[in-house]
């Protein structure tokens, strides 16, 4: 992408009907490494891919808990999700006080929408450099829920974000009719196997750079990090070698993720 008088705020459309300030802040989104969600009819789980900016730093936080049903997984701009996400725990604690209940997944998933979605129609603002995976269980079961800086969410049986995220989705797309009836250690294995083809050719997944969440019938939203993710990544067997995807699709998506990397100025994302 290339700087032209169609990008200088968010209010001015180009002449092919695009605005290019949401086209930024979706590639921020693409920056960050990769968080992928998956739901059966019991459980719902997220799976995050850390990252630290050297030997000297901490692992970004990708996972965070809104309620005791709910949580988000996170690629792009921390701060931009650290502001939406405390939005989510007052609008949750809010719906405790008022209304002695939950808060219904999708109803907190449609605010976020609209409150990114403000944010590309008036002028002096801008979008959220963030993807959100919103993972939760309420009364009508659980739910899995993607919100985009353009304002737009969507339900999905599973679905990944972030850099490399297309090589993930090839085998969700490849796998997602046994999601269904998968008791949830299937399902984490999904997610790991899923998550693992992101990785770089050098790399693999460990308890340091792996996140997973778990929310679910008669089990609160927990966070699984450390040497508590041990026994999961136990659960891919002695598959060292990480499957290929050699489709067009996820060759050009990092064929882009590369080109773009190198021609954007560094940002403050999970990356």
């Amino acid at each position: 992408m290339f700087r032209n008088q169609y990008d200088n705020d968010v209010s001015t459309w180009s002449p092919q009907g695009r605005i290019h300030q949401v086209e930024y802040a979706v590639e921020a989104v693409k920056q960050g490494s990769a968080a992928i969600g998956l739901r059966s009819n019991e459980y719902a789980i997220l799976l995050g891919l850390k990252r630290s900016s050297g030997d000297l730093a901490s692992y970004q936080k990708k996972l965070i808990k809104v309620d005791d049903h709910m949580g988000i997984a996170i690629a792009g701009l921390t701060s931009d999700a650290r502001v939406l996400s405390n939005f989510m725990r007052t609008e949750a604690m809010r719906s405790k006080m008022l209304y002695d209940r939950p808060l219904p997944v999708q109803r907190i998933v449609t605010t976020i929408a609209d409150k990114a979605q403000i944010n590309t129609q008036q002028y002096g603002r801008r979008p959220y450099g963030v993807g959100l995976l919103v993972a939760g269980y309420d009364e009508t079961g659980p739910h899995l829920f993607e919100a985009s800086p353009s304002g737009t969410c969507f339900e999905y049986f599973a679905m990944s974000i972030g850099a490399r995220s297309q090589s993930a989705k090839t085998y969700l797309e490849k796998s997602y009719e046994q999601f269904a009836e998968a008791s949830l250690e299937e399902l984490v294995r999904h997610g790991l196997l899923a998550l693992r083809d992101t990785l770089q050719q050098d790399k693999e997944l460990n308890i340091h750079n792996t996140s997973l969440a778990i929310v679910g019938k008669d089990k609160k939203f927990q966070i699984i990090e450390g040497e508590d993710l041990q026994p999961y990544l136990e659960m891919l067997g002695d598959e060292s070698a990480r499957s290929r995807r050699s489709g067009t699709a996820a060759a050009q998506q990092s064929a882009t993720t590369t080109t773009e990397n190198s021609d954007v100025a560094p940002m403050d994302t999970d990356a």
